[in-house]
């Protein structure tokens, strides 16, 4: 069942940075983007099967949009806004990355005795 979560928060992710790249260009659309993608990554929980998924989809795609296309043109711009918005990947893949949980001890059948 968690990878299957997986893939559905990466595809998510992915629609995610596509509607960001889709309208970072209009006065409403960057606040909007960023009001809706921080609290979408705070919201799911810290894991590999859930935030980090997602953070790679957004990750990825804004980052293919990001190289020139065949005809010479870009995506996103080299403009405050589209800087902003590469700053947003960023920050969510850092997000992603740092709050993953850390791997846990391994545990032992034997008990110590108390001194």
């Amino acid at each position: 069942m968690k990878p299957l979560a997986a893939v559905a928060l990466l595809i998510v992710g992915a629609a995610v940075g596509l509607a960001t790249v889709a309208v970072h260009e209009l006065w409403w659309g960057l606040p909007l983007s960023v009001a809706a993608t921080a609290p979408t990554l705070v919201a799911l929980p810290a894991g590999w099967w859930s935030r980090l998924p997602f953070g790679i989809g957004f990750v990825a795609l804004v980052g293919w949009l990001t190289v020139p296309r065949p005809e010479g043109d870009y995506v996103i711009g080299s403009d405050v806004r589209g800087y902003v918005l590469i700053s947003l990947a960023v920050f969510v893949i850092i997000v992603a990355v740092t709050t993953l949980p850390r791997p846990g001890r391994m545990s032992t059948d034997v008990e110590e005795p108390l001194s």
